[in-house]
C-alpha cells in the first residue's frame, strides 16, 4: 500500500520560510513524476509543484521563484523549500503523484503564515 507522510509545517511569519518534507513508502518511487499540493480552507486542492523522476520541477504561478521542489531517489523522499511566505500560502500541504493523483491522500502538513 501506498503511504505519503508530510512533515516540516507549523507556524510562521510573513516573509519567513519552511522546509516540507514527505516520505513515500509502497511504491517504486523513482518512476513517478511527484507532486506537492495544498488546500486551504473553503478551496479546492491545487498542484503548487512537481518533480519527474529526472529531476525537472515546475511550479504554480502563484508560487515560483519563491518555492523549490527536489527529491531524493535513494531516500524515497520529496522535500519543499517555501521561501518568502506570503499568508495566503496558509494551507494543508500535501503529497502526491503528479499532475494527477494517483494514490490515496496521506497525512498532510498546516502551514501557517500570520503575524
Amino acid at each position: 500500500q501506498v503511504q505519503y507522510v508530510a512533515s516540516g509545517g507549523g507556524l510562521v511569519q510573513p516573509g519567513g520560510s519552511l522546509r516540507l518534507s514527505c516520505a513515500v513508502s509502497g511504491t517504486t518511487f523513482s518512476s513517478y513524476t511527484l507532486g506537492w499540493y495544498r488546500q486551504a480552507p473553503g478551496n479546492q486542492r491545487e498542484l503548487v509543484a512537481r518533480i519527474t523522476s529526472s529531476g525537472i520541477s515546475n511550479y504554480a504561478d502563484s508560487v515560483k521563484g519563491r518555492f523549490t521542489i527536489s527529491r531524493d531517489n535513494a531516500k524515497n523522499m520529496i522535500y519543499l523549500q517555501m521561501n518568502s511566505l506570503y499568508p495566503e500560502d496558509t494551507a494543508v500541504y500535501s503529497c502526491n503523484t503528479a499532475p494527477s493523483a494517483v494514490h490515496p491522500w496521506g497525512q498532510g502538513t498546516q502551514v501557517t503564515v500570520s503575524s
